[in-house]
């Protein structure tokens, strides 16, 4: 019996706690609505290279403990820019936006890349910044 004369029912005791949900995948937050496109692309490229990269860059590497996933997709963006791979630069720029970068963050990672990887790259890079603004 509870201290109201009656026995408990389930409104006189607390909720179950519930576990908190678990973080979203990195993946999920990278790719956004553009997850299955992204993925078909890969698969069709070859199914082996598609399921490696999910499974390990994303669903591995990516959700190591260590680095928000803002700071990993900037980093990634500086990484793609010495790369030269504007496709995937594409992504991630995107990417870093929806873990949370503002433009001026981007901006600022792509700046970091004209000391180290010249110009070139890095007016390929704000190109990339640029046309994923527009949209």
């Amino acid at each position: 019996m509870s201290d109201t004369g009656h026995e408990p029912t389930p409104t006189d005791t607390p909720a179950a706690a519930t576990a908190p949900a678990p973080p979203p995948r990195a993946r999920d937050v990278i790719f956004g609505t553009q997850q299955n496109r992204i993925q078909e692309r890969l698969n069709d490229l070859d199914p082996d290279l598609g399921r490696y990269i999910q499974e390990f860059a994303y669903d591995t590497v990516y959700d190591r403990p260590g680095l928000d996933l803002k700071s990993k997709e900037l980093i990634a963006c500086a990484l793609l820019v010495s790369l030269g791979s504007p496709p995937e630069l594409r992504t991630h720029i995107r990417g870093a936006m929806n873990a949370g970068a503002t433009e001026a963050e981007v901006r600022g990672a792509l700046m970091m890349c004209v000391p180290y990887l010249g110009f070139p790259r890095t007016v390929a890079a704000f190109e990339m910044l640029r046309q994923h603004l527009e949209r």
